[in-house]
């Protein structure tokens, strides 16, 4: 197969420049206790359109990461919106593997995986969602556990991401950082209303969800 003929398959596979061949393993050892608390999203790097529409507009995130009993993990984000602070609460479950989860994604409709590839747990975590690398599909970003981007940091996510077959045009570092949310510091309370609100709004979506197939399927 000529060298065109190959960039077309992997543009019609939905697999642009990927190293496919790359074996992904999650960190050794992996401690999802060590790993839940407060993190904040630094560096991301997407192939998608849609990323490419909005990367320029991206910030410095926050996320509360919390793990139940079982192990699994929920993910609060917040992000500013014209009408203020929105709130975002993702529920990713373990696997059999260490550092391995799945969630659901509302956007895409498809189950992913996702792979906490290396942490410290104190500094820094690089995180990959869908090693089955896809175009649409797979991300890679860079999480701290300060909003304050350390070069050594930055260039070891860059450095992955590359030798993933991201393309340089992909990496985005944002330079603001996300004022939500917005708390004094006198009040720590807030910060645990919201979270309980961002799960109470996690549950409605899932009962209505429910709700919805189970009066489709009666009409059905």
């Amino acid at each position: 197969m000529t060298p065109a003929l190959v960039i077309l398959f992997c543009v019609f596979m939905g697999t642009h420049g990927f190293n496919t061949q790359l074996v992904i393993e999650p960190q050794p050892n992996f401690d999802v206790e060590k790993f839940t608390g407060e993190w904040y999203r630094i560096g991301v790097a997407d192939e998608s359109p849609f990323f490419a529409m909005i990367k320029n507009h991206l910030k410095v995130s926050k996320g509360l990461l919390v793990s139940d009993t079982n192990g699994n993990l929920n993910l609060t984000m917040w992000s500013i919106r014209p009408y203020g602070c929105s709130v975002s609460v993702y529920s990713y479950e373990k696997t059999d593997v260490p550092g391995e989860f799945t969630y659901f994604s509302k956007r895409h409709k498809i189950t992913k995986d996702i792979t906490i590839v290396e942490t410290n747990y104190t500094d820094y975590s690089l995180v990959l969602k869908y090693k089955n690398i896809h175009k649409e599909y797979t991300q890679v970003a860079l999480y701290g556990r300060s909003s304050i981007q350390r070069p050594e940091l930055i260039e070891k996510f860059r450095s992955f991401a590359l030798s993933l077959g991201f393309s340089d045009e992909a990496i985005a570092i944002p330079a603001d950082v996300d004022p939500c949310p917005i708390l004094e510091q006198s009040q720590p309370w807030i910060q645990t209303l919201g979270y309980i609100y961002s799960v109470l709004l996690h549950i409605w979506g899932t009962v209505s969800v429910l709700t919805q197939t189970t009066t489709g399927e009666m009409q059905h």
